[in-house]
């Protein structure tokens, strides 16, 4: 799987409108995980810097899923330049910031990277978007609800946003319905992984899916 171009990768996460953030122990746990995931059909990774040696985990995963070119392997909880660099060298997607950080932002565009950072005032947005931001992470999604997006494109209409934190299949089309251009999903998705049930994260991937493919009928 080579490095996806910059507006295909974009272009494939309004497409799908589905993120999955993915924490971890490790390599092993991320590998599970990835592959539950992408079994239920969503194709976009974001591998946090949570994890031990994140980026080498990025590195293999997309060494690993060479052959499987609708998969998009990014890094999430990107919290400097130097993690951001290093994610991009070992053949990030794209990069998710829980803030905004006009170095990372500069990085990217420098390297033709998607960058999302978060943001959640008109001050930060603003600023996000002077300096290239692709699409607005709005973190944490939960302390601010589906209709915030509504009211954020009432002086910044321009302004694209993924909200992470708090998405689940059940408010997954209000999020939508608002505007969202896509969402992150962590623990709603990947839950059954605490018990050491990867099945069950199949089947909420796919129910997630599902719900994203039933708005185009």
């Amino acid at each position: 799987m080579l490095k996806n171009d910059k507006i295909d990768t974009i272009q494939k996460l309004k497409e799908e409108k589905l993120v999955a953030v993915i924490r971890g122990s490790g390599y092993e746990e991320v590998r599970q995980l990835v592959d539950a995931i992408y079994k239920g059909g969503i194709h976009l990774m974001e591998i946090t810097f949570t994890i031990p040696h994140a980026e080498q985990v990025i590195g293999r995963i997309k060494e690993e899923y060479k052959d499987k070119t609708d998969m998009a392997v990014g890094a999430g909880t990107v919290l400097d330049i130097v993690s951001a660099r290093l994610a991009i060298l070992a053949g990030a997607d794209f990069i998710v910031c829980p803030h905004f950080d006009k170095e990372i932002s500069k990085l990217c565009n420098l390297y033709q990277v998607p960058c999302f950072p978060g943001a959640v005032t008109v001050s930060e947005i603003t600023e996000a978007l002077r300096y290239g931001a692709d699409i607005i992470k709005l973190f944490p999604g939960e302390l601010y609800g589906a209709k915030a997006i509504k009211a954020f494109h009432g002086p910044l209409p321009q302004a694209q946003f993924m909200p992470t934190g708090g998405v689940s299949a059940d408010n997954l089309n209000d999020w939508l319905d608002q505007g969202a251009v896509a969402v992150g999903l962590g623990g709603s998705l990947t839950k059954g992984a605490k018990t050491g049930d990867f099945d069950a994260v199949t089947k909420e991937a796919k129910k997630l899916v599902g719900i994203v493919q039933s708005r185009r009928v």
